[in-house]
C-alpha cells in the first residue's frame, strides 16, 4: 500500500514507499496505523474484523468491543450510512475523501467520527481511520454560544439606545450634551434646538452643535457658564446658576457629569424665567441647599403617594432626565419589591409617623433593581399630608458583607432579626445554610478533623465537602 500525504486538498505520494517502508512487519504497520488516528478499523466485505484506539476514550466507551464482528454500516446512524458506503467503494491505490460520521451513544449524544479510507492489496479488504471531533464539536458549540451572548449584549445596548434616544428627543426641557474634554456640543434635543436657534432665524436648526459651550451666552455670562462645567467635572454635578443667553433670555442652568467607558459628557439642562429673572422653585432656606446635595435619595410625594419633588441623587436613581419627568408619578414605580411591600411601609408610617431602615428594592426607567434602605417621615394627618422618604443604596455593603463571610447568621436570634429586612425565601436560604454549617462544623469535631470521615457521616462525597468547606470559609481555618 502506497503512503500519501495532503497538502491543499491534493494527494503527494511518496516517491520510494517500496525502498523505506518494505521491511515494516505487520505488527509495526499497525502500530502505525493506531498511532495515525484516533480510531482505525479493518473491514473485510464490509464487516469490523478488528479495531484500534489512538483514543482512550473511545475505548473506554466500550466501541471496541462493540463493533468487532458487526456490520460497519450498522454501527452509525441512519443519515450516515449513505456516507459509509462511499468510503466501502474506495478505488484500490488511492485513497477516499474524508467523511463525517455519527455513531450512537449509550449516553444519548451521537459521537462525530471523520474518517477516510483505504483499500489494501486484498480487493475486498479496507482500513479506515478515522478522527474524533467531539473536541472539536465542543469548541464550535462554545463558540456559538459566545456569539450568542455577543448577539444578545447587542440587542441590549440597541435597545438601550433606543430608550435613550427617544427620552432625548422626547423630553420638554432643553438639554445640551457636552463633550468634557473640549466643552463644545456634541448633542442637543428638539427644545434646546428651539431654545438656541438664533434671533433671526425662521426655523429652528442645530447649528449650535459643535460650537464652545460659553459662546452660547451673553459675553457677560460666559464665564459663569464655564465655571459651571467645570465644577460639575470636579464634584460631578454643579449647583444652578442664573445665566444670560446670547438671546437676551434669562434661565437657570443645571450641569451633571456621566461616564461611558473613558469618555466622559456633560448633561446640561435649561430652564426658562418667567419675567426675566431666574425662577425659584422652593423657599430659600439654609436646608434646602444641603438636602439638595445629599448623596441618598430624597423624595416627597403627598397623601396619594405621587411625587411631589425630589432631588438629584434620587433622580439619578430612577434615571430620570429630570425632576418634571417624576412629577406626579406614582413611588410605586420606583420603590418596593411589590404593591404589598410598599403597602407595609406606607401603613407603618401612617400609624407611627416615622419608618427606620426599612429594606426594600428601587427600581429605575429601565426596570433595573437595587437593594436599598428605606426612612421615612409623614406630616399631620390633614387635607395636604405629605410623606418624606429617603432612599439609601445598600448594594454595595450587601456584597462586601457576601464576599468577607460575614451575612451568614450563626443564631437564631439573628435570622428573626432579618425579618423586614430581606424576603422570608432569603430568610430560609440563610437558615439551610446556618444548618449546613453548623452540622458541618459538628461532624468534624466529632471526627477530630477527619474529612474523609467527616463526608462518610454526613452522606456526601470527598469532593461535595470540599466545595462546601470553600462555601463557608472553612477550608482554612481548620
Amino acid at each position: 500500500m502506497d503512503a500519501t500525504v495532503t497538502t491543499e486538498g491534493r494527494q503527494v505520494w511518496f516517491e520510494s514507499p517500496a525502498r523505506f517502508l518494505a521491511d515494516l512487519d505487520p505488527a509495526t504497520t499497525g502500530r502505525v496505523i493506531a498511532s495515525a488516528a484516533d480510531v482505525a478499523l479493518i473491514v473485510e466485505q464490509g464487516v469490523i474484523r478488528d479495531v484500534a484506539f489512538g483514543n482512550d476514550d473511545l475505548s473506554r466507551e466500550g466501541y471496541g468491543h462493540s463493533w468487532r464482528g458487526r456490520e460497519w454500516i450498522d454501527t452509525v446512524t441512519i443519515e450516515s450510512r449513505p456516507k459509509i458506503e462511499y468510503l466501502l467503494q474506495v478505488e484500490p491505490s488511492s485513497v477516499a475523501h474524508w467523511r463525517q460520521v455519527n455513531h450512537p451513544s449509550a449516553g444519548g449524544l451521537d459521537v462525530p467520527i471523520r474518517y477516510t479510507a483505504v483499500r489494501t492489496g486484498h480487493d475486498d479488504r479496507v482500513v479506515a481511520l478515522g478522527r474524533d471531533l467531539r473536541s472539536l464539536a465542543r469548541l464550535q458549540q462554545r463558540l456559538v454560544e459566545a456569539h450568542q451572548s455577543l448577539e444578545r449584549d447587542y440587542a441590549r445596548l440597541r435597545e438601550a439606545e433606543s430608550r435613550y434616544t427617544l427620552l432625548f428627543q422626547s423630553v420638554s426641557e432643553p438639554v445640551l450634551i457636552l463633550a468634557a474634554a473640549t466643552s463644545t456640543v456634541a448633542e442637543m434635543n428638539p427644545a434646546a434646538v428651539a431654545l438656541l436657534a438664533p434671533p433671526d432665524s425662521e426655523e429652528p436648526d442645530d447649528s449650535a452643535i459643535g460650537r464652545a459651550f460659553g459662546d452660547l451666552f451673553a459675553p457677560h455670562a460666559r464665564a459663569a457658564a464655564e465655571q459651571a462645567v467645570a465644577a460639575s467635572l470636579s464634584l460631578g454635578h454643579a449647583d444652578a446658576v442664573a445665566l444670560e443667553l446670547r438671546s437676551g433670555a434669562a434661565c437657570r442652568v443645571w450641569a451633571s457629569v456621566y461616564r461611558g467607558g473613558e469618555d466622559a459628557r456633560v448633561i446640561v439642562r435649561f430652564e426658562l424665567a418667567e419675567s426675566g429673572t431666574a425662577p425659584s422653585r422652593r423657599p430659600e432656606s439654609p436646608l434646602l441647599p444641603m438636602l439638595e446635595q445629599l448623596p441618598d435619595g430624597l423624595v416627597v410625594t403627598g397623601s396619594d403617594l405621587r411625587i411631589r419633588a425630589a432631588n438629584p441623587a434620587f433622580i439619578e436613581m430612577t434615571q430620570a432626565a429630570s425632576e418634571q419627568q417624576l412629577a406626579d408619578r406614582e413611588i410605586s414605580e420606583y420603590l418596593g419589591r411589590s404593591l404589598r411591600d410598599l403597602n407595609v411601609l406606607v401603613s407603618t408610617l401612617r400609624n407611627h409617623g416615622m419608618v427606620r431602615n426599612f429594606a426594600t428594592v428601587m427600581r429605575d426607567r429601565f426596570g433595573n433593581e437595587e437593594d436599598v434602605e428605606v426612612s421615612a417621615v409623614a406630616t399631620p394627618h390633614g387635607d395636604d399630608a405629605s410623606y418624606g422618604f429617603s432612599v439609601r443604596s445598600v448594594a454595595r455593603r450587601l456584597r462586601s458583607e457576601a464576599e468577607a463571610g460575614k451575612g451568614l447568621p450563626s443564631s437564631a436570634d439573628q435570622l428573626t432579626g432579618l425579618v423586614g429586612r430581606m424576603p422570608l425565601r432569603d430568610i430560609v436560604r440563610q437558615s439551610t445554610n446556618v444548618i449546613e454549617r453548623l452540622c458541618i462544623e459538628a461532624a468534624l469535631e466529632i471526627t477530630d478533623d477527619n474529612r474523609a470521615s467527616a463526608a462518610e457521616m454526613l452522606g456526601l462525597s470527598r469532593q461535595g465537602l470540599y466545595s462546601k468547606l470553600r462555601r463557608f470559609g472553612l477550608d482554612d481555618s481548620r
